[in-house]
């Protein structure tokens, strides 16, 4: 195995250009961890051993900034667009499509830039390697690079040299979106305050008028001084020989350098000797509950006398156990975000990652000094006088504040122009322009062949059963001592006013309290007993036809082996007897989800404008829209302002007799092929202690097809999913605007075309990445200068376009016609087929944990021999195909479409009697 090769190496051993340090087994992770050190540049390197096909690697600096221009993450962004051996424009875009990644990507914290990838294929990883290493280490970072990632002055019209200047630039876009979620300036705020003599004091990120500061120059002196192996950590893992990849980053990149003595590290913050006191002002948010309530933030120290119970602390010390058994796919990443930051600051990586010795030493302490605890805290809060109060509130004048700043920021650089400047700025932007208008020589990039990509997938056994008439599915796995459970509940027969109220439901279920126990109590179980217990509402289209859905709620846990009986005495106690009395309780659940959903608009607005331009093409989208988009942002609002919650309090145990119902069930567990048998027996004993309290009901709504599981299956010998067909549904257009104070938009329009089954559906999904890569990315980012942007076939049959913090709107939907013009016209070629192709299958062969095996089969009914089906039509889609799919379904007048945007005001919107704007 591969951690047992790793033990192999001896310290002091030499290795292309490093010395062995260190070989440590980590039972606990099974891996073997192999600490390196470069002999010439001092760049040092730990390996993790394991065996496990998804392999990483990452290269990280301590890059340490002295004021808010965002130097290392606008250089983040520039090392990416082009490096001497691959000198194409942006070699990391490319390799998207030209690569099986499991993961790609690059991240700019406080103190330190992080480079990571990973994949399961070996050919794959080398290539990955090579474009890694030659983008941080001899990157372009040529000037136009420099302003189309970070900043520039330019045309708002680049071709109309009279039209007004802007600011315009990727990440300064980008922080500005940032910077519209209150809660990011409220943690950003508090950071710099409560550490305000070095690094920590500025926003690495950058603050958006401080990135307009930023020179060329700064960026390229910024990256020789942090980019080099002397100030460089390395990290593999996964079980790939560690030889190869050290004669490689020897062989590409180290060989080329010497050693030096880069001033990175962060010397300690000065403690203070009294507290202080800052405030910082926001947006009021539209969509949060009233703002004079909600946005007033507090954070001081603990400053009470604290208890510290015996069950609280097992309780964590049982999560830790469950972290470390619970395979994930991505464990690798895992890793190397988790040691990041006590490596960057000269910890040892190797001992954090000894997690059960570092349990066992805390198990000492307490044994020896039963305070121990009650002594940290006197030492850390109570008696530390390095304390910060910071309260932050709602400013109405907020946003008109932020943009007079922006504007008077424009007019200073604007009047220090001369005629010659303006003049080089128009021809700067048209340059920039015919770059981005230039078809890019990639041919230097290494690249997958689809014939690379494996013909089939591996099958999954599963065995069905039932339960007290409820049926089972048995899927044994590798789960490392842990059982997964999960139910599948559906709500046919739910009257129809309850239905927005599910979502609540789901995430308050869990919190009341139930049986014997109060919410505190409940907690507390949950955390000793089990690795969390879930439940969250659930619309599984169809895979044959897009009229056709089930609509449920999907009850998730998992615990040790030995909590078996326990995890389910708790779901029993959740279905016989939870608590619906305590209206405080819900006040402050329903107050904390209502503040929660308008937090995250601002992260992931394009998947409430997926959502809303979906609502009126299918019944699943419009009951989506309904459980997760805007409509339930307002609800939940509405709901957070109420001054009496009984009402809603007296629906919840309406909505648990229709739900939480064995009629209406179906299991799911995954186990260790030892422990399967008792699961059955625990599985069976909970359904005896439910069905007791079963009521007959009679189903509301008569138009529901039955349809097997597994659909080779004989009917009745497998679970069967209870399917809710919408007979008068009808899709309409519908085009929807909402106003929110952020200073950018989020953009979608999507169109309804067929479902998972389909002849055509393999042909969408490549046409969606295809135009992604080859079309829209240009437009959208390059020229529009979005974050991102592009195009994606759904699972429910509907293909979306989407962008995502964009300065633009309109110029944005016209791009999005533009791109099915393109196809149609059929702009592209069979190498853009091919890679479009390797971008689906990387996607297509994620690697999927041992807990989540067989779950597609039990969700969506989508069995082994419907996926290699699948997998065969990727395969046989033609260039034909594509040009044929983009005129069939995406063509004006085809097919029925919506369109939503969220962003600033719009006059052009507003004035249009076509959109309907919220």
């Amino acid at each position: 195995s591969a951690p047992e090769r790793a033990l192999q190496y001896a310290v002091g051993q030499k290795i292309h250009g490093f010395t062995v340090r260190e070989v440590t087994p980590v039972p606990d992770l099974f891996l073997t961890a192999v600490k390196l050190d470069h002999d010439v540049t001092g760049a040092q390197y730990l390996h993790a051993a394991r065996d496990d096909s998804n392999n990483l690697f990452s290269v990280q600096f301590r890059t340490t900034p002295m004021d808010s221009t965002g130097v290392p993450h606008i250089l983040e962004h520039t090392v990416l667009c082009g490096s001497q051996r691959f000198p194409c424009r942006d070699p990391f875009f490319k390799m998207l499509n030209r690569s099986l990644s499991t993961f790609m990507n690059a991240f700019t914290a406080s103190d330190y830039t992080m480079y990571p990838f990973s994949t399961q294929n070996a050919k794959d990883f080398q290539n990955l390697l090579s474009v890694y290493l030659d983008a941080v280490f001899f990157p372009c970072l040529r000037e136009l690079d420099f302003w189309y990632e970070g900043w520039r002055l330019e045309n708002e019209n680049p071709t109309n040299p009279s039209s007004s200047l802007v600011f315009k630039g990727v990440v300064f876009n980008e922080m500005k979106g940032v910077f519209s979620d209150n809660e990011r300036v409220y943690a950003q705020h508090l950071q710099n305050k409560l550490l305000p003599d070095h690094t920590y004091s500025v926003v690495s990120g950058g603050e958006p008028l401080a990135i307009t500061d930023l020179t060329w120059e700064q960026l390229k002196h910024f990256h020789a001084t942090h980019y080099h192996p002397s100030n460089a950590r390395f990290f593999t893992y996964g079980d790939l020989p560690l030889e190869q990849h050290l004669k490689q980053i020897q062989e590409e990149a180290l060989c080329k350098f010497q050693r030096t003595y880069p001033n990175t590290a962060v010397p300690a913050q000065i403690h203070w000797h009294k507290p202080r006191e800052d405030h910082v002002t926001c947006s009021p948010d539209s969509m949060a509950p009233d703002p004079t309530k909600q946005n007033t933030l507090c954070v001081s120290y603990l400053l009470g006398e604290t208890g510290f119970e015996e069950e609280r602390i097992e309780a964590l010390l049982h999560k830790i156990e469950i972290q470390m058994k619970h395979q994930s796919t991505s464990f690798g990443l895992a890793l190397a975000s988790y040691i990041a930051s006590c490596w960057n600051h000269d910890g040892d990586p190797v001992h954090s990652l000894k997690i059960s010795e570092n349990v066992s030493r805390f198990r000492q302490c307490l044994q020896e000094n039963p305070r121990y605890l009650q002594d940290k805290v006197r030492q850390y809060f109570k008696e530390n006088t390095h304390q910060l109060i910071l309260s932050m509130s709602p400013d109405e004048q907020y946003v008109e504040k932020q943009n007079e700043a922006e504007l008077e920021k424009l007019q200073q650089k604007i009047q220090a122009l001369t005629e010659a400047d303006r003049k080089n700025i128009y021809e700067k932007g048209l340059q920039l322009l015919s770059e981005q208008s230039k078809t890019q020589d990639a041919s230097s990039l290494p690249a997958l062949k689809v014939s690379d990509i494996t013909p089939t997938i591996p099958y999954t056994p599963v065995q069905m059963s039932t339960a007290g008439g409820v049926p089972v599915q048995y899927c044994e796995q590798p789960t490392n001592g842990m059982v997964y459970f999960r139910a599948m509940c559906n709500l046919n027969t739910l009257p129809e006013d309850l239905k927005i109220y599910v979502p609540l439901f789901c995430s308050v279920i869990t919190k009341l309290g139930c049986g014997e126990m109060d919410y505190r109590q409940q907690a507390q179980q949950m955390e000793l007993k089990t690795g969390g217990m879930s439940v969250t509402p659930q619309i599984l289209s169809d895979t044959a036809e897009l009229d056709l859905y089930e609509q449920g709620i999907l009850l998730n846990s998992s615990c040790l082996e030995r909590n078996l009986p326990d995890m389910f005495n708790l779901w029993s106690d959740l279905f016989n007897s939870p608590h619906f009395d305590d209206e405080e309780r819900l006040r402050v659940l329903v107050m904390m989800a209502a503040q929660e959903l308008s937090n995250g608009i601002s992260y992931s607005g394009h998947l409430y404008a997926m959502t809303r331009a979906a609502r009126t093409l299918t019944p699943s989208a419009d009951l989506q829209e309904t459980f997760s988009g805007m409509d339930q942002v307002k609800f939940m609002k509405r709901m957070a302002e109420m001054s009496d919650l009984t009402s809603v309090l007296r629906k919840l145990p309406r909505i648990k007799r229709h739900l939480f119902n064995p009629d209406n069930m179906r299991c799911a567990v995954n186990a260790t092929p030892q422990k399967i048998a008792d699961a059955a027996v625990e599985v069976e004993r909970f359904m005896g202690n439910i069905a007791s309290h079963r009521k007959e009901r009679k189903p509301v709504r008569p138009n529901i097809v039955k349809r097997p599981l597994d659909l080779h299956a004989p009917s009745g010998s497998a679970a069967s999913r209870k399917l809710i067909s919408e007979v008068n549904f009808k899709p309409c257009q519908m085009k929807t605007y909402f106003e929110l104070p952020y200073p950018v938009n989020f953009v979608s329009e999507c169109v309804r075309t067929v479902p998972f089954t389909h002849e055509d559906y393999a042909s969408l999904c490549v046409l969606g990445r295809l135009m992604s890569a080859k079309f829209l990315h240009g437009e959208i980012r390059e020229k529009g200068g979005a974050y991102g942007g592009g195009a994606r076939m759904g699972g429910g049959g509907l293909f979306s376009f989407y962008s995502y913090r964009d300065p633009n709107c309109s110029q944005t939907l016209g791009a999005f016609r533009s791109g099915v013009d393109w196809a149609r016209d059929g702009k592209f070629t069979q190498q853009d087929v091919d890679e479009a192709k390797l971008s689906i299958f990387s996607a297509v062969d994620a690697p999927i944990a041992p807990s989540d095996k067989g779950l597609g089969l039990f969700l969506n009914g989508v069995s082994d021999e419907i996926k290699q089906a699948h997998r065969e039509r990727l395969f046989a889609v033609t260039h034909k195909n594509l040009i044929d799919v983009a005129g069939r379904y995406l063509g004006i007048g085809q097919r029925t479409r919506g369109v939503a945007v969220l962003g600033p005001k719009n006059e052009n919107i507003k004035k249009d009697p076509s959109w309907v704007v919220k």
